[in-house]
């Protein structure tokens, strides 16, 4: 510990050489202390399950993309190891190594182990944050068993180690020069899972989130390593947001040959005189899908709930779409104009706001609420799209001709809601006549079942628990809505029963308070045409009413593949392995299997001791873990491109074992 004076000493002295572009301590406030975090793990974090376990990654990699956005840093590097510690690394400034004013102790103590210290409550230090908090790298710090930082910086490596709730265990000191980087920072934690929940880091999850960031940071170069399968992934988008569209757009036939992009800062002033940057970028490429891909951001974080961004780019649109339609006559004066949901229809965007001053609305910060960027980016809109209107005359017109189509088909459709809705969502008189109601209201117990076929559909309705279970069969699979004109959606029997029956509407007229049914459970056969009418299922809600599966309603039942029965032993088996291990235990024992091909399969008490009571059934929660994956696997799964269909096919046919046709 000797040497710990030592090194204060070598820190102190080298303030005297820094410039004024140098970050320092200088430039981090402290704003209160650490403990809190855990004891109330939630507050910071979201959740101690796997959501809050990731986003301990996100404090770090976050932190990282600061320096990215700063123009600091050109890489980041996130590895998981072997023993399930992760390791964030980037080429940015290095947190400063100084003595802090304040706390008397390094700044990268300070920052590590006092909540609320941080660059990101200074816009001298940072400009532009994705932090919403300020809270970021002390809370994965109090919430880890241990956790390691080491800083490349003026020619000297830095290291430090916590532990036991973000105890500096090691101060701060010099280990030697700095790595073949030169500056940076480098951090990694092992989760306490003493206070977080025991889950494994979700490869897919790491992803998915630092692929996105790649999309969002032009040329920045994102690698994970999984030591644990050996696997590297690299990304590099040196057209940044435009690649984003392309891969949207990459399962879905394209309309429109280019994408329109523009990229563009603007110095505004505050009503106190403040000066800021504001930055927009915008893509979008029309396709001939009936959907919409919009996805916006705010300094990197994703707005689920959009907002002003979103807001000012539907109205650029929607006037200047309507403005070329009634120049080029495509409209006349007197026709209903067309609105919002017309020209989104085919449309995939990516929109990027940076604000060094970011408002949110709401509880999950889903929303942002600057009114200045509506404008902002209604202007930038305007002039990339007039611009692109005038050199692609032919083109837009093409366009203007999609969406009139979409105007004609949302009127159709409104007409086909009309003709459907009903009076009360409790109505029953208005109930499709398939449905066999439950007896109660009360929508925080009631279950609705759909079923497949009027066979399982008739077991299903002898075994159920009349009080709080419905049933409803469908004949057939139904509509696949990713292909399918919106007036023929709705003019569909299936799809029209599914609607009245749930109860809360369609988007964009959606209404979640009137759903009827606390759980939506799709029941299909366990075989090949069973999972294709529960994706056609899924692919249906996700598009139209995307709320139930964001909130949880919806639910994939898991009927039994097999009965196996050895002497008075009666077990139903739900997997091949599971029916391996029981075939072994069995030994020698006679026994018989009898092999369930479809629901039908079975009478009204064994679908209700398998599959329907709450006791032993086996549910699966549908979730969208993130909305970008589940519209291009849906694209992908659903869309009218077949090539990649069947490319995924013949690649991972030889991976398929017992498949029932």
């Amino acid at each position: 510990m000797d040497n710990n004076i030592n090194n204060n000493n070598e820190i102190n002295e080298q303030q005297e050489f820094k410039s004024k572009d140098d970050y320092t301590g200088g430039d981090i406030q402290v704003l209160e202390g650490l403990e809190p975090v855990r004891k109330r793990p939630g507050m910071y974090i979201g959740s101690t399950g796997p959501e809050g376990l990731h986003h301990m990654i996100w404090e770090i990699v976050d932190n990282s993309i600061d320096e990215v956005m700063a123009g600091h840093a050109t890489r980041v590097i996130v590895t998981l190891t072997k023993e399930g510690s992760i390791i964030v690394d980037d080429n940015g400034r290095g947190i400063p190594v100084d003595i802090h004013q304040k706390t008397g102790i390094s700044t990268v103590e300070t920052v590590l182990t006092v909540l609320h210290a941080g660059g990101k409550f200074d816009n001298n230090a940072y400009k532009i944050s994705g932090g919403l908090h300020g809270v970021g790298a002390s809370v994965t710090n109090a919430l880890s068993k241990w956790f390691k930082v080491w800083v490349d910086k003026d020619g000297k490596q830095y290291y430090a180690k916590f532990g036991d709730g973000g105890k500096i265990l090691e101060k701060l000191h010099v280990i030697g020069n700095a790595s073949e980087k030169e500056h940076g920072t480098t951090i990694e934690f092992y989760p306490d899972f003493t206070i977080m929940e025991q889950h494994p880091f979700d490869r897919d999850t790491i992803i998915t989130r630092l692929q996105r960031m790649a999309y969002l940071n032009k040329g920045l170069k994102i690698t994970f390593v999984d030591q644990q399968t050996g696997q590297v992934d690299n990304w590099q988008y040196e057209k940044g947001i435009i690649q984003f569209v392309e891969d949207l757009n990459k399962d879905k036939e394209s309309l429109i040959k280019d994408i329109v992009y523009g990229d563009v800062t603007k110095k505004v002033k505050t009503a106190s005189g403040e000066e800021y940057q504001l930055r927009c970028e915008v893509a979008f490429q029309y396709n001939k899908s009936y959907n919409v891909s919009l996805f916006s951001f705010c300094n990197n974080i994703i707005t689920p709930d959009g907002g002003t961004h979103e807001r000012g780019f539907r109205d650029a649109l929607v006037r200047l779409i309507n403005k070329f339609a009634l120049d080029k006559k495509f409209l006349k004066d007197n026709d209903d104009k067309i609105t919002k949901d017309d020209v989104l229809e085919g449309l995939a965007v990516i929109i990027s706001v940076k604000h060094p001053q970011p408002q949110y609305k709401g509880q999950t910060k889903g929303e942002l609420g600057n009114t200045e960027v509506s404008g902002f980016v209604n202007d930038v809109t305007s002039k990339i799209l007039e611009k692109f209107i005038l050199e692609n005359p032919e083109e837009a017109a093409t366009i203007i001709k999609k969406v009139l189509f979409a105007k004609e088909a949302r009127l159709k459709a409104q007409e086909a809601r009309e003709a459907t809705r009903r009076k009360s969502p409790f109505d029953s008189g208005s109930l499709p006549g398939k449905l066999t109601d439950c007896e109660l209201k009360d929508n925080s117990v009631t279950e609705l079942y759909i079923v497949e076929g009027d066979s399982a559909g008739g077991s299903a309705k002898q075994g159920r628990e009349h009080a709080y279970q419905a049933i409803l069969p469908l004949k057939g699979k139904i509509l696949n809505v990713e292909k399918a004109k919106t007036n023929k959606i709705f003019e569909n029997d299936e799809i029209m029963a599914l609607i009245t029956a749930i109860g809360c509407g369609v988007l964009p007229e959606f209404a979640l308070e009137k759903i009827r049914y606390n759980k939506i459970i799709i029941m299909t056969d366990a075989d090949v045409d069973g999972a294709h009418i529960r994706i056609l299922l899924l692919t249906f809600f996700y598009r139209y009413m995307k709320p139930i599966i964001e909130m949880g309603c919806v639910y994939a039942a898991q009927p039994p593949l097999y009965k196996f029965i050895s002497g008075k032993l009666t077990q139903y088996v739900y997997t091949d392995q599971q029916l391996e291990e029981i075939k072994k235990q069995a030994g020698n024992t006679k026994f018989t299997i009898q092999r369930y091909k479809g629901l039908g399969e079975m009478d009204a008490s064994q679908l209700w001791e398998t599959t329907m009571d709450p006791e032993r059934r086996i549910l699966h929660k549908i979730t969208i873990d993130d909305a970008i994956k589940a519209d291009q696997m849906f694209s992908f799964l659903m869309g009218d491109d077949v090539q990649p269909r069947k490319d995924f096919i013949s690649a991972n046919a030889k991976f398929v074992k017992n498949l029932d046709v």
